[in-house]
């Protein structure tokens, strides 16, 4: 029986990629293809199309791995004595999935990435904009679009601030898995000292360290402007995903890419975020990150600054 030694289980948009990717360069570790097969979010059922509701979620939902014997099989290919993992950012946030987890591999160890709240929120909304999916071209109105969001049944991603409360998320976890099976790890480290923060995630692991100097460079698409050409762009996008949904995923994937690529400007950036739009938001986040110091015995108050950190992209070159 196959099943995973380690998850990487959040949050999206907090550098999960990067580690993947350079998790998957250690010769004593394996990682699943898809990277985020999902399967803890799912209870072994097929997702519900009443979770689904957002643009292009029902087409994502097809991605996701929900028969347990096809979860297994996606470890059959690991090399005897390497540890197996995946990469689930959403796990972090679904409490069932803690359970599940607990439930199903009481031993395995996970890695948690943190990243500033209004950042990450900014990244999601982003993310989904340029993807062509999100039809709110103002960011904070897409935050306060997400309560009537999660009514209407859209999926995890689209909670942009809810995604972020990693205070309560990691109070829930460690009240279903022991301390020390978390690792968590500051988006920030991974980008200033990359080195350093996956030697910690592979002494955690138990592996070697050293074998990772720099992270590889992930999701740095350019920007999509606002557009009357790109409004029409993300129109045929969503419309698409709507029959994607009924169509094998892989074909959906094949057909949207070059839309999506000509709705973005290659080598731009998305607009920083202003400091009187960041405010706004950061008074949201205040008590759980007071929680989050109290959980982690760390400081968190560089989140609470007016002033973003940018992208990835910009902050690694």
């Amino acid at each position: 029986m196959a099943l995973p030694d380690f998850l990487v289980i959040g949050a999206p948009k907090a550098g999960s990629t990067a580690v993947h990717q350079a998790m998957v360069q250690h010769e004593q570790l394996f990682l699943t293809t898809p990277k985020e097969p999902k399967f803890f979010m799912t209870g072994a059922t097929r997702p519900l199309r009443v979770t689904q509701r957002g643009p292009g979620d029902a087409h994502s939902a097809r991605e996701w791995i929900w028969r347990r014997r096809d979860y297994e099989r996606l470890f059959d290919a690991a090399p005897e004595g390497t540890l197996r993992g995946e990469s689930t950012p959403f796990y972090l946030w679904d409490r069932a999935a803690h359970r599940r987890i607990r439930r199903l591999v009481p031993d395995a160890k996970l890695i948690a990435i943190i990243r500033d709240p209004v950042d990450r929120a900014y990244s999601n909304w982003a993310h989904l904009w340029c993807d062509g999916l999100e039809t709110e071209p103002d960011f904070l109105t897409a935050c306060r679009l997400e309560p009537r969001r999660v009514r209407a049944g859209f999926a995890p991603f689209w909670r942009y601030l809810e995604l972020g409360r990693y205070g309560h998320q990691l109070t829930d976890l460690f009240a279903v898995f022991p301390r020390e099976q978390v690792h968590v790890l500051r988006y920030r480290d991974l980008i200033d000292e990359p080195a350093r923060a996956m030697d910690e995630v592979f002494a955690f692991l138990g592996v070697a360290t050293g074998r990772v100097t720099r992270i590889p460079p992930s999701n740095t698409s350019g920007w999509a402007d606002d557009t009357p050409i790109n409004a029409a762009l993300r129109g045929t996008i969503r419309a698409g995903a709507g029959v994607g949904a009924h169509l094998p995923p892989a074909l959906w994937r094949t057909a949207q890419r070059p839309l999506v690529r000509a709705l973005r400007t290659p080598g731009s950036h998305r607009p920083k975020l202003r400091s009187d739009q960041r405010r706004q938001l950061v008074d949201l986040f205040r008590d759980d990150i007071a929680l989050l110091e109290g959980l982690l015995g760390e400081s968190f108050q560089d989140w609470l600054a007016d002033t973003d950190r940018g992208t990835y992209a910009l902050r690694s070159s």
